[in-house]
């Protein structure tokens, strides 16, 4: 992925990190929740969950300034702003300074989040896929060996556990990502390979 031409991006300041992929901020005069886009960290009471927080906050701690980037979407159905988070302001916007300055690209490679697509707000998937294959490959957070046992083999770039329970598209966090036979929770239902695709 070539460097990307950067859209505006908002400075605000860090007042709490919530969890792994929330935190709270202060943008302009307002307070804002903002939920960081195309990864998902494990909720508390999940394997890495309270590891996940923590990376952050050794990143982001109280009174940190950073910098934020929309995609298509400003805000989801939760009313929590949408964005990239950036811990340093952004001068080229390429792959290596995604990987070195971005938090969500950050959590991703480190193993404390996993993929999540929800388009339209798909502008680094491709990066942050690669990010994700990387971080598995090497065995990190929630691709340690011992985590990875809770992850189903037919569904290799996201993290779903094996039956039992049964789970539906509903259950879970992830749209749009591959499928291998057997799918046991039956995820792709027009066979084409692609698990819940709406």
């Amino acid at each position: 992925m070539a460097a990307v031409a950067l859209p505006a991006l908002e400075r605000a300041v860090v007042r709490r990190v919530v969890d792994g992929d929330t935190l709270d901020v202060i943008a302009g005069r307002f307070s804002e929740r903002v939920r960081l886009i195309g990864v998902d960290a494990p909720e508390p009471g999940q394997p890495f969950a309270v590891e996940a927080a923590a990376f952050v906050r050794t990143r982001l701690p109280v009174g940190r300034t950073v910098w934020l980037e929309s995609d298509v979407q400003s805000h989801d159905r939760y009313a929590r702003r949408l964005a990239y988070v950036w811990t340093t302001r952004p001068l080229r916007g390429d792959p290596l300074e995604v990987r070195r300055a971005m938090l969500n690209a950050m959590l991703l490679l480190e193993g404390y989040a996993v993929l999540l697509t929800v388009p339209p707000n798909v502008r680094y998937v491709d990066l942050f896929r690669t990010f994700q294959q990387e971080a598995r490959a090497a065995g990190r957070g929630v691709w340690a060996p011992a985590a990875r046992t809770e992850c189903d083999p037919a569904y290799p770039d996201v993290c779903i556990p094996p039956p039992p329970p049964d789970l539906d598209c509903p259950d879970i966090p992830y749209r749009r990502f591959r499928v291998l036979p057997p799918d046991p929770h039956r995820f792709d239902g027009d066979h084409d390979g692609i698990g819940c695709e709406r």
